[in-house]
């Protein structure tokens, strides 16, 4: 086919390129609700009227007010709020302050307090102190919903074996063997089909078990036990909706101010924490379906508070539930495929419709149908996945201090407990540090595991003293944290005992790359891919502080820029004559002046020592006898040398002897353009030994056994896998590539260079383009900005499959050892984006957004 820029006939494909610079036609705006978003609305609304009227059973509030509450959450939080697929309504998480409200002070009391949570959260969202909530310790939160999922699972216990539930959890447990003994057979009947139901249902297998998982499984527990209940004749307490009349409304507020206020701030921060929470995990499982964020846009946290506070005083005023962020029914909005906000309105006007029209259907399910409903959903909020994620991280004690003490205390009083327990424990852990002093082979180790503050600063002393006057030290700082009084008598020690003849290094541990599981360490705090902070300082004193600094860190990258680079530009040592039609000396920036050193942006020359120039025509590696005048190439390649070997060796030198002793061994295999704008150093903050690098004009990666091709790139991928064993490939496009637009404008009958020649490689990808069959990759966000930008996507992921079809790759990809990256940089944007998905769902999205983990 020609190598000619590639026709389309689909009109919509057209549409995406556009002139850059040139703003995209807007068409004028209709009110339109997407397919996709009228079937998530359906998925929800089935899964939200029974667990409604279940939550509002719980709580002990009138049946119809779990109804008003899902159709305000969906319709006012909907609109307003800043999530546009999370769904609210009334959460399980809130039923154990609720029915506490509803005992203490009656529904239309609760009612009022919900109205003041509401403006309470309206304040806050002015405030824009959303993400504030977000530093409570996940462990902390896990343990409230999981004392809350216990409260409940207990309390409708005893609906499902036909009694009724006490006022407390204490109470609950000793009701429950007097309970047992006079259980109601019909009530567990009913309550064990509906929890069957609800277990079997999504593990129907086959093709008929994937048409059928389409039915929210709550919908069929409650509805399979309300038509076996009616059918077997059943006599059982049902669900009771009074006429809408006599329905009571929020009243004024009654009892003592404090516990008023108690109340309000309970509910204020348990429905802000969970929606806030909620807010987040809806954006990752947006970002890991296919599309991706692409069409749905990230969480305005603030906006959110907002929402939820509007839709508490909507629904408290006319008497409903408190409202907050449900993770089951987003969730199944999420996975429905909802693409707006829409989907969470219309499912909210669904419920209003069934609240008015679906009376007499809704008054036929058996209370201990909704009482297993709600039990089942209580048992999953304890969470074992949680359980494990807090032990791995050491916070179990907080995670079962927050459980217990809402279990038996209450919300507002567990939560006060764990925070207390987690800031003694991050206390504990800033205090506890090890220190060891041994000696080995004549070198003298002194080992300091934790945080190094001012309390630790008497032991560090104590080990530091035992060390013998003109010994040569290894101090090892394994730790994230030094402060000053720790750094002052650290650096005055390493004064006076050089200055006694003694030699110190100050280093800090390696940490693991995340690669080797044989050297990770499971109780480090970080988990990077490499440091770079074995620094001597005996050679360079003058770098002890940045020693200590960096010896002591533990962050994922460790590496910065050796040398200010900002607004580089090199001077052009001897000037060429003027180009006759611009009068410009050719290489001369405009805005230099004649003179201006490059290195500095005021543009005053550098300060030099006695004797020393920094004209390279005179400088040579020993700085020796001086050179001839070099061409306009070599004088800057001498002076680039010379600035090295004077300002960054004496950095780097410790840490590229290190390298050359154990040998490289990287970790990342970087297949880039030869374009110099790109520096992949930069890009990926990596230092020496980080990275192995292929560069060539287009990053093109020649299918295997292709004539024409070149050996030297499936050398260097199988050198890369096979012996230096590397965990990733990233083959990596960017913006305005020479290559691509070469590409673009060829014509198959020219001479064929071997520029030419090798630009075939890329032919796959222009087929791959014009191919109607296969959506292009997109960039997160907008369109590409022309033909050039979508071809450099296209053949990233085209690039990719070639990197597959190679053996040692496949065979590594197999094995589980390997996994391939697609990257996208904008030169002008300074901007990385991160391949998402393949085929259908190319997205490459913005790194920092995406989350790798998910």
């Amino acid at each position: 086919m020609s190598a000619c820029v590639p026709t389309r006939t689909d009109s919509k494909r057209t549409q995406r390129i556009h002139r850059p610079h040139s703003p995209p036609s807007t068409p004028p705006r209709r009110f339109r609700i997407a397919g996709a978003d009228v079937s998530a609305a359906i998925a929800v609304f089935l899964i939200a009227l029974p667990l409604s009227l279940g939550i509002a059973l719980a709580t002990g509030a009138p049946l119809q007010a779990g109804l008003v509450a899902a159709a305000v959450g969906g319709i006012v939080a909907g609109r307003i709020g800043g999530s546009p697929l999370q769904v609210s309504g009334p959460a399980a998480g809130l039923t154990v302050v609720t029915a506490d409200l509803i005992q203490r002070y009656g529904w239309r009391t609760t009612c009022a307090i919900t109205v003041l949570a509401g403006l309470a959260q309206l304040g806050l969202g002015c405030l824009r102190v959303a993400r504030t909530a977000l530093a409570v310790s996940p462990a902390i939160v896990h343990g409230m919903l999981a004392g809350i999922g216990v409260t409940i699972a207990v309390a409708q216990l005893h609906i499902v074996l036909g009694g009724t539930p006490q006022s407390s959890v204490l109470a609950n447990l000793r009701a429950l063997p007097a309970q047992l003994a006079g259980l109601d057979p019909a009530a567990v009947a009913v309550s064990a089909m509906t929890l069957t139901l609800l277990l079997l249902w999504p593990r129907i297998p086959g093709r008929a078990g994937r048409l059928l998982r389409r039915v929210p499984a709550a919908l069929i527990a409650v509805s399979g036990a309300t038509a076996a209940a009616a059918l077997a004749g059943l006599v059982l307490p049902k669900v009771d909706l009074p006429s809408w009349r006599s329905h009571a409304l929020a009243g004024l507020p009654e009892g003592p101010a404090l516990g008023l206020v108690a109340a309000v701030l309970t509910t204020t921060l348990v429905c802000s924490v969970q929606s806030l929470l909620g807010a987040v995990a809806v954006d990752k499982l947006i970002a890991t379906r296919p599309g991706g964020p692409a069409r749905v846009g990230r969480s305005d946290l603030d906006r959110e508070l907002l929402g939820q506070g509007a839709a508490n005083i909507v629904s408290g005023t006319l008497g409903g539930l408190p409202v907050a962020g449900v993770a089951v029914r987003s969730s199944a909005n999420v996975q429905s495929g909802a693409v707006s906000r829409n989907s969470t309105m219309l499912h909210g006007v669904l419920v209003v419709v069934a609240a008015l029209l679906m009376v007499p259907i809704l008054e036929l399910i058996p209370l201990a149908s909704l009482a297993a409903l709600v039990m089942a959903v209580g048992i999953q909020m304890v969470s074992l996945h949680h359980i494990r994620t807090v032990t791995r991280h050491r916070e179990a004690l907080v995670y079962a201090v927050t459980t217990l003490g809402v279990v038996f205390l209450g919300v507002l009083e567990g939560v006060t407990l764990g925070i207390a327990v987690a800031v003694a424990v991050a206390l504990h852990r800033l205090t506890r540090t090890r220190i060891t002093h041994d000696e080995q082979e004549g070198v003298h180790h002194v080992h300091v595991r934790g945080q190094l503050t001012f309390l630790a600063v008497p032991r560090l002393s104590r080990a530091l003293h035992h060390v013998p006057q003109g010994s040569h030290v290894v101090v090892e700082l394994d730790g994230s944290f030094m402060d000053h009084a720790a750094y002052e008598a650290l650096q005055d020690w390493q004064k006076t005992h050089t200055a006694q003849g003694g030699t110190v290094e100050l280093t800090g541990r390696r940490v693991a790359t995340g690669t080797d599981p044989g050297t990770a360490d499971p109780g480090a705090t970080g988990t990077g891919t490499g440091t770079h902070a074995d620094t001597d300082t005996a050679s360079a004193p003058h770098t002890a502080h940045t020693a200590l600094h960096l010896g002591s860190a533990r962050a994922e990258c460790q590496c910065r820029p050796w040398t200010p680079w900002r607004n580089h530009r090199c001077e052009v040592p001897r000037l060429a004559p003027p180009d006759a039609a611009s009068g410009q000396h050719p290489g001369r920036h405009p805005d230099r002046q004649p003179g201006q050193h490059p290195d500095r942006h005021d543009g005053a020359p550098r300060p030099t020592k006695a004797g020393q120039t920094t004209d390279p025509s005179v400088l040579t590696p020993s700085g020796g006898t001086s050179a001839p005048a070099a061409p306009l190439g070599g004088r800057q390649l001498v002076h680039g040398i010379t600035t090295f070997q004077r300002n960054t060796a004496p950095l780097v030198r410790g840490e590229l002897a290190r390298l050359a002793k154990e040998g490289q061994r990287p970790t990342q295999l970087f297949l880039t353009c030869a374009d110099s704008r790109l520096v992949t150093s930069m890009i990926t903050s990596s230092g020496p030994g980080d990275l192995f690098v292929v560069r060539n004009v287009g990053n093109l990666v020649p299918p295997p056994g292709e004539e024409s091709g070149d050996d030297s790139v499936a050398a260097a991928i199988e050198y890369a896998v096979d012996v230096l064993h590397v965990r990733s490939i990233t083959v990596c496009g960017h913006s305005g590539c020479g290559a691509m637009q070469a590409l673009l404008q060829s014509d198959p009958g020219q001479t064929q260079t071997p520029l030419k020649r090798w630009l075939r490689l890329g032919v796959p990808s222009l087929e791959r383009m014009a191919d109607d069959r296969r959506p292009w990759p997109r960039l997160a966000g907008r369109a590409a900005a022309d033909a050039v930008e979508q071809l450099c996507l296209t053949n990233v992921v085209q690039q990719l499959e070639h990197l597959r079809a190679h053996e040692s790759v496949a065979r590594a990809l197999r094995s589980g050892e390997l996994e391939l990256h697609g990257l996208y940089f904008h030169v002008g944007e300074a901007q990385a984006y991160l391949l998402q998905g393949q085929d259908e769902g190319a997205v490459f999205g913005h790194v920092g957004a995406v989350d790798l983990t998910a």
